[in-house]
């Protein structure tokens, strides 16, 4: 059967998580979007899945963060090395 179609989804909690966690570690106000996606790579020398942070400021500003890891791996400690700069 083809393994496009039976991908395992992260956990929503761990999503509500991580976004609760990025909006206090950034002071985000509420009106800033926070998108997270887990994407897979199949070219060589890049991790398995990664997955990639944006948050999109209501000024227009964006800034992303890149985690070599799946949501559902991700922790508290990944969300600290974060920077606004």
């Amino acid at each position: 059967m083809n393994d496009m179609f039976n991908k395992k989804k992260a956990n929503p909690e761990n999503i509500r998580y991580l976004k609760e966690i990025i909006s206090k570690k950034l002071k985000l106000p509420e009106t800033t979007i926070i998108s997270i996606a887990e994407l897979s790579c199949h070219e060589p020398g890049c991790p398995p899945k990664e997955t990639v942070i944006t948050t999109n400021a209501i000024n227009g500003t964006s800034k992303t963060w890149k985690i070599e890891k799946p949501i559902d791996e991700i922790d508290s400690f990944d969300i600290e090395k974060f920077s606004t700069k």
